[in-house]
C-alpha cells in the first residue's frame, strides 16, 4: 500500500513538472512572438521606406533595360546582345535597390555576409559552368565582330550556310538543302571562317577542254570574249584564261572572271551561265569540246564471218 501511494506521489509530481514547463514554454514563444511584433511596429516606418525603394529600383530597371537596347541598336546587331546588355544593367539597378533597403532595415551585416557568399558562389558556378561560361562570352565577342552578321554565307569546320541567328551560347545557320547546323560559340572563335558577304564582289572559275585539233589561240578569243559580253569586268578586273594540262581525250583550261555575289548560290549561278555562254559560242565556231575516248586496237585480222583464216600448211 505504501509503495502505491508513493508512485502516485511521483506521477503527480512529474505531471506537474511537465505542466509547469508547458507553460513556461509557451510563455517564451509568446514572449518572443510579442518582441517581433513589438519590432516589427518599431521598424514599420523603415520596412515602408524600404518597400518604396524596392518598387522604385524595379520601375527604374525597366526603363534603363528599354534605354540600353535603345542605345544599343544601331551599334549591335544581335538583339539577344542588346538584351543581354540591357537585363544586366536592370540587374544591377535592382540588386543596388536591395541593397539599400536592407541598409534602410538596418541589415548591414546581413548585407555583408551576402556580398561574400556571392563572391564564393560566383567562383564555384564559373569553374562548375567553364564550358558554358565561355560560349557564352564568345558569343558576345561575336555579337561585336563586324565580319559575320545574320544573313552572311559563311563556310566553317566544313559546314557553310546562311547565318541565321547569333545567339550567347550558340551560332545557327541554314544549309543550302534547308537544314539547320547548331555550332557552338567557341568552335567559331577557335577555327578559321570564311564569309562569302564581306566583300561585294567574287572571283568565279570555269574548267573546261577543247580538242587537239582545235586552234588554241581562237579557242582563248572565243572563250574570254563570250564571259566578257556575259560579265562586264570593272576597274581593275579582268577575265583570265588558263591552259593547264594535255588531258586524255582534251587540252583542259580554266577562266576566271569577277561578279556580283555574297552568296554561294550567286557563285554557282554565275558558274552556270559561264558554262551556257561557253558552250554556245563554241557550238557556232565548231569548237569540239571532246568527252573520254576509248580506242579499241585489234591486232589479228578477223573474216566478216567471224571464224579465223586457217593457218598455210
Amino acid at each position: 500500500m505504501m509503495t502505491f501511494l508513493q508512485e502516485a506521489a511521483a506521477q503527480t509530481q512529474e505531471a506537474a513538472t511537465k505542466t509547469t514547463e508547458i507553460k513556461d514554454s509557451g510563455e517564451l514563444i509568446w514572449d518572443q512572438l510579442a518582441g517581433w511584433y513589438n519590432s516589427f511596429i518599431a521598424h514599420l516606418p523603415n520596412i515602408g521606406i524600404a518597400i518604396i525603394v524596392l518598387i522604385v529600383a524595379y520601375f527604374i530597371s525597366k526603363y534603363v533595360d528599354r534605354g540600353i537596347q535603345k542605345v544599343l541598336q544601331n551599334k549591335v546587331s544581335q538583339a539577344s546582345v542588346r538584351r543581354l546588355a540591357g537585363k544586366a544593367v536592370a540587374i544591377v539597378v535592382v540588386l543596388g535597390g536591395i541593397f539599400i533597403a536592407m541598409s534602410v532595415l538596418q541589415l548591414n551585416d546581413a548585407v555583408q555576409g551576402i556580398i561574400a557568399g556571392a563572391g564564393i558562389s560566383g567562383l564555384v558556378i564559373g569553374l562548375a559552368l567553364q564550358g558554358s561560361m565561355s560560349n557564352v562570352i564568345s558569343g558576345i565577342i561575336l555579337s561585336f565582330r563586324k565580319q559575320v552578321r545574320v544573313g552572311d554565307w559563311i563556310e566553317t569546320t566544313d559546314f557553310a550556310g546562311e547565318v541565321m541567328e547569333i545567339q550567347l551560347d550558340k551560332f545557327i545557320i541554314k544549309q543550302a538543302d534547308n537544314n539547320m547546323v547548331i555550332i557552338p560559340n567557341k568552335t567559331i572563335i577557335d577555327n578559321p571562317l570564311k564569309n562569302y558577304s564581306l566583300t561585294p564582289r567574287m572571283r568565279v572559275v570555269v574548267g573546261c577542254g577543247v580538242g587537239y585539233k582545235m586552234d588554241l589561240e581562237f579557242c582563248k578569243k572565243l572563250a574570254i570574249d563570250a564571259v566578257s559580253e556575259k560579265f562586264p569586268q570593272k576597274d581593275g578586273e579582268e577575265v583570265e584564261f588558263f591552259y593547264q594540262e594535255f588531258g586524255d581525250s582534251s587540252i583542259n583550261f580554266i577562266i576566271r572572271f569577277w561578279v556580283d555575289a555574297v552568296k554561294n548560290k550567286q557563285n554557282l549561278q554565275a558558274q552556270s551561265d559561264a558554262i551556257l555562254a561557253i558552250k554556245k559560242v563554241y557550238d557556232a565556231n565548231d569548237i569540239n569540246i571532246p568527252f573520254p575516248i576509248r580506242t579499241l586496237e585489234f591486232n589479228n585480222k578477223l573474216q566478216m564471218d567471224g571464224t579465223a583464216p586457217s593457218s598455210e600448211k
